[in-house]
């Protein structure tokens, strides 16, 4: 397709050949890695169902996007190549991550991919001093390009993530909108849905459900999941069964088949979820979460469960962050006694005030991200907003799998 500076068309992709679609707006979709894909279809969802506007993906270069273009046409999405993506332009680009954003041709809206702002810049990423103390994705080194601010706009879920913009990147400030967290709000309309989760989970009347999860990295959980795996196979009674949840960075590197292999064929016991699998309704449905400074530790405040932190890297996390707060809140995984101990003691002990002010450092905007979200994106398309309220849709029922079928007195469970 030839550029027009004059009239902007989107495009569809068909046999190889670009189709334009006049009157059309087009909206192209920036994946880096997987966590970011999720993230966006919070967004697209927005505007999908809408004729008046085409969505098309790319997938830009990235250490962990291997198989993500695969992943993506498997979903029925078109996929366009990184290199016409950006030779191409769109009315507007929506991008959870900054590599490459400043080659776009569109007004790129730059949305967070976590709950709460948490990882600080590494200092082998060449920050200074005073950089190395703001959270990632709010530093200059991720929003300015050559001294020039890249996002047309930058989605925030708190008021706070704003304050501490006016300090590490105040050049920002004006196209910064506070909306709210898509994965808060959908956590909420969850929630009432616990008993048909465990259900759809097959746990039994009596039978109790630990979801371990951890991000990626060496200080993660997974980092000593060594030490820790054995815990979860030879300290737990047997009425305890265990969702293993692994940042989608995880899978990347080391490939689920290497992840599986790892646990050795104890999936009855410690189930490895594959990175298909929404986390929400088991984290709904559960009995006691075990993470550590990872976004979904801090989502598991909304649920009113109590939570063990098997590691926590002071270093590595935005002191203000709800991580941080909740490194402050729950208690820390020992390895000096019984797991099923902690796990009693976490429940006895277990801090509903601090857990809500967890909760409240996830977003300063709570039910409001669907709403808020909309108008920015048909505000920025230069549309009308469909004359229907967005619909804020709760997780849907899990699958029973396979690694969690147990045999008892010779039955299948």
């Amino acid at each position: 397709m030839t550029d027009n500076s004059t009239c902007v068309e989107p495009a569809l992709v068909q046999r190889g050949q670009w189709i334009t679609v006049p009157d059309q707006k087009s909206v192209l979709a920036v994946v880096h890695t997987l966590v970011y894909a999720e993230r966006l279809r919070r967004v697209v969802e927005l505007v999908e169902s809408d004729f008046r506007v085409q969505v098309v993906y790319t997938v830009a270069p990235h250490a962990f996007g291997a198989g993500l273009a695969r992943s993506l046409e498997e979903q029925g999405v078109t996929v366009i190549p990184w290199e016409q993506a950006v030779r191409t332009r769109f009315d507007l680009a929506l991008a959870a991550g900054s590599r490459g954003i400043h080659l776009l041709r569109a007004p790129v809206v730059r949305l967070p991919h976590g709950g709460g702002q948490i990882k600080l810049l590494r200092a082998a990423e060449g920050a200074t001093e005073q950089e190395l103390r703001v959270a990632n994705m709010l530093s200059r080194q991720y929003l300015l390009h050559e001294g020039r601010v890249v996002p047309a706009a930058l989605v925030l879920a708190h008021e706070r993530d704003r304050e501490t913009l006016a300090r590490s990147c105040p050049e920002a400030l004006p196209v910064t909108e506070v909306v709210g967290d898509p994965y808060y709000d959908r956590l909420l309309v969850s929630l009432a849905r616990r008993a048909e989760y465990r259900a759809a989970l097959g746990l039994r009347p009596g039978e109790r459900l630990l979801v371990v999860t951890s991000t990626w990295g060496e200080s993660s959980a997974f980092g000593r999941f060594d030490a820790l795996l054995p815990r979860l196979l030879r300290e737990l009674p047997p009425n305890v069964r265990t969702a293993l949840f692994l940042h989608p960075n995880l899978h990347a590197t080391y490939g689920s088949w290497q992840l599986h292999q790892w646990l050795g064929g104890q999936e009855n016991r410690v189930r490895l979820a594959p990175t298909s699998e929404d986390w929400m309704p088991s984290l709904v449905a559960c009995d006691w979460v075990l993470g550590d400074a990872g976004s979904v530790t801090s989502y598991a405040t909304l649920t009113g469960r109590p939570i063990l932190l098997s590691r926590f890297p002071v270093e590595e996390v935005a002191p203000d962050s709800s991580a941080a707060l909740l490194a402050r809140t729950a208690p820390a995984l020992s390895p000096a006694r019984p797991l099923a101990e902690q796990l009693a003691y976490a429940e006895e002990t277990y801090d509903a005030d601090g857990h809500r002010r967890v909760a409240a450092r996830l977003t300063s905007r709570p039910g409001t991200f669907h709403r808020r979200m909309r108008t920015l994106l048909y505000r920025l398309l230069d549309l009308a907003e469909p004359a229907h309220r967005p619909v804020v849709r709760p997780a849907g029922l899990p699958a029973r799998l396979a690694g969690w079928q147990r045999t008892r007195r010779g039955e299948a469970a």
